[in-house]
């Protein structure tokens, strides 16, 4: 498997380093200009320019078509099979062309969706009928077909005429050759997207999450796959003109693969990746307008890749640096749970007389350096769990940190508890693992463990276990509770 996806890699390396030259030669909207970027870009926004809007309405409805349809792409993990469509349906373009002798939309549509779908064909019946896996019969489908598609467009190129035709243009996408035939077969095959998700989305939905629960149910789960790959042949196809072969399986993924991101419900996914596919296919555009000879389609998928370079940094739940944050930040809070505890197991072990916390003793307590326990006890004050004094040698519980303190403690003894009483754990093996889990119950399941504990009053080993809300007084000893909950010195 490895092997193969490095053979499709280097085979679509190969194939820009083959096209750089032409990829950078592609058409920008618009002449160029002398004039300046600020008059460029109210030039853009009066869309005064004819190719201008039909290149700005083609890519709004290229970004729209292929977020949605990416979508279902990227949570079946049919990226690949995306890319293999792509590069399937160039033979079927050359031959639309070759059929109606011009640059003919539907034409070209038809013949692409036509050979797009054979390639799909060709590719199942490898994996059915060989050892092959569906990552390598996809590979030699792409390549294969691929490659039939050059020669076919080279052979088209030579015949007389063969150069001014355009054909070429479906390799490295030109958007400002689009035209009204592009957009109204593009607005087209949008609407047909929008018709099949609005009636069979739930369908589609739950044949790329639980096939054989839907086939259970009497989905027609074949029919299903054959139509969302009929749709996304269609939106290839048309989107070739903007984007090109090489790029245009980037417009199916990256927008999905965006919203994936952000978003943990199926149709919030659709509505983000439809979003982001059209802003994206804005901001190409008008960089493109805005540059000097800069290329749409590249643009467009730079401006994609963008987006999801902020939502894999940023994005709230799977975001790489909001987990690292989310990480760090737990990691501190568990420090100073333990140094809560440390503290409440300090005045414990004296029967809560007295409410100052000596340093010394804390670090006396779990056996660490004092200078390594300051800066944990000076992190509590910072949080107001705690006061200082004696110019930080001298800790003392604030109202909040005393409440908290017992919160946690009670948490360890209560699990301690149930894994002898429930689980049968041994008294004496259940203090790592309560140590761990104290940091991670939820007031729901303390409430759940105290009534199947029946509320107890004592852990394993006999020491008592504490209520947050009716803590121990500090200063007088364990018997006493002043009126408001906590002792003198709070």
């Amino acid at each position: 498997m490895r092997t193969t996806k490095f053979a499709n890699l280097l085979l679509f390396l190969g194939a820009l380093v083959l096209l750089a030259p032409e990829l950078a030669m592609a058409a920008r909207i618009g002449d160029i200009t002398e004039n300046s970027v600020g008059e460029q870009a109210l030039r853009f926004f009066t869309f005064a320019d004819p190719a201008l809007r039909y290149a700005l309405a083609g890519a709004l409805l290229l970004g729209l078509n292929c977020g949605l349809l990416g979508s279902f792409i990227v949570v079946r993990k049919m990226a690949l099979l995306g890319d293999t469509l792509s590069h399937a349906v160039l033979p079927g373009i050359a031959l639309g062309f070759l059929w109606s002798s011009t640059k003919d939309p539907l034409a070209i549509l038809i013949g692409a969706t036509v050979v797009g779908m054979i390639g799909v064909l060709v590719s199942h019946a490898i994996t059915r009928t060989t050892r092959l896996k569906q990552d390598a019969s996809l590979g030699i489908v792409l390549s294969s077909f691929y490659a039939v598609g050059i020669c076919l467009i080279y052979y088209i190129q030579r015949m007389p005429g063969g150069n001014k035709t355009g054909i070429k243009s479906f390799l490295f996408g030109q958007a400002s050759a689009l035209g009204s035939d592009d957009i109204i077969l593009m607005a087209v095959t949008t609407a047909i997207t929008l018709l099949c998700i609005g009636l069979l989305g739930r369908a589609l939905v739950t044949t790329s999450f639980d096939r054989g629960f839907a086939g259970a149910v009497g989905m027609p789960v074949q029919f299903l796959d054959r139509l969302l790959m009929l749709l996304t042949a269609f939106a290839i196809v048309v989107a070739m003109q903007a984007a090109g072969v090489v790029l245009v399986s980037a417009l199916l993924v990256i927008p999905a693969a965006t919203a994936y991101l952000l978003a943990d419900r199926m149709p919030r996914m659709l509505t983000i990746a439809a979003i982001a596919g059209m802003i994206s296919a804005a901001v190409g555009a008008f960089l493109s307008f805005l540059g000097n000879n800069l290329p749409t389609g590249p643009l467009i998928v730079v401006s994609a890749a963008t987006m999801f370079l902020f939502a894999f940094l940023f994005a709230p739940q799977h975001g790489w640096l909001t987990r690292v944050w989310r990480r760090r930040s737990r990691w501190h809070k568990t420090q100073r749970e333990n140094t809560l505890k440390s503290m409440y197991k300090v005045l414990e072990e004296r029967e809560f007389v007295g409410d100052d916390i000596p340093v010394v003793e804390i670090a006396e307590l779990r056996r660490e350096p004092v200078d390594v326990i300051s800066p944990q006890v000076a992190e509590l004050a910072k949080h107001n769990l705690a006061s200082l004094q004696d110019e930080g040698q001298t800790a003392y519980f604030t109202p909040e940190g005393y409440r908290e303190a017992c919160r946690i403690v009670r948490n360890h003894r209560l699990w301690e508890l149930y894994l002898t009483k429930v689980a049968d754990y041994a008294a004496d093996h259940v203090h790592e693992d309560a140590e761990e889990i104290e940091h991670l119950l939820g007031a729901d399941t303390v409430r759940q463990l105290e009534r199947e504990l029946a509320f107890p009053t004592a852990d394993p080993h006999g020491k008592p276990i504490p209520n947050p809300d009716e803590p121990v007084a500090l200063g007088a000893g364990p018997a006493k509770v002043d009126s408001d909950g906590y002792g003198r010195g709070m």
